[in-house]
């Protein structure tokens, strides 16, 4: 069993936490009994291959996986204790994805994105127009996601995201679908977004350069955490 050390204080934290998929012979052990805790303003990198549980992780913290054995816990609450809707709430409102791919509703202009995920989360700091501004697309606002070049696409998802006012922005390789100049802009701008509005920032990447840009790393390995290292 690999474990790494939790601070006293969390935001979220697994325990020990196992996920196996699929049964008998045919099961993988996608995590391997790891022990993470998520730190108010923390600054993490998960780095691994693909396959190496990385993106697992990312959604137990999220609430999107359950796991098969250990426990997941959101400001001190196992999240098995809480029901459907309450479960609901903390994805609502804690926690934010950016993903590889943009994933934004082809249909719905960058305004309605945004807008969208403020409804949902019950609501925001910010108007959507403001969100996307402070993303650089004031101008870009009624324009659908086919309008928008990849780079663009990204911040919408980001400014989607952020109307959440999440204490934990999660994101899985967020440049993977990006040239790598594009790539250091977005990255560059989640960090300054993170400076000024002080959440928790997660990223998943197999991409060490990317990682190297975080202050504290984590480096998976077949479901298991295999270093830890802090700048």
């Amino acid at each position: 069993m690999t474990t790494t050390q939790t601070a006293h204080e969390t935001i979220a934290a697994c325990r020990d936490v196992e996920v196996v998929y699929g049964e008998g012979e045919s099961a993988v052990r996608a995590l391997d009994g790891v022990t993470l805790g998520i730190h108010p303003r923390d600054n993490l990198a998960m780095l691994g291959r693909s396959g190496s549980g990385k993106t697992t992780l990312l959604h137990l913290f999220g609430g999107l996986v359950e796991p098969t054995a250990g426990a997941v816990e959101w400001q001190g609450r196992p999240l098995a204790s809480l029901d459907r809707s309450a479960r609901g709430a903390v994805r609502a409102h804690g926690i934010a994805y950016v993903f590889q791919g943009a994933n934004l509703l082809p249909h719905f202009t960058a305004f309605e994105n945004v807008a969208f995920a403020a409804q949902l989360a019950g609501g925001s700091a910010l108007a959507p127009e403001a969100w996307l501004e402070l993303v650089g697309l004031a101008a870009k606002t009624e324009h659908l996601p086919a309008e928008l070049s990849g780079g663009e696409a990204q911040r919408v998802a980001i400014a989607r995201a952020l109307a959440q006012s999440p204490d934990v922005l999660l994101c899985d390789e967020p440049t993977g679908h990006l040239d790598s100049d594009t790539g250091e802009r977005v990255l560059d701008l989640i960090d300054a977004l993170q400076d000024e509005l002080g959440f928790s920032l997660v990223v998943a990447t197999h991409d060490a350069d990317v990682a190297a840009r975080l202050s504290r790393e984590l480096e998976l390995e077949d479901g298991a955490v295999v270093r830890e290292d802090r700048s």
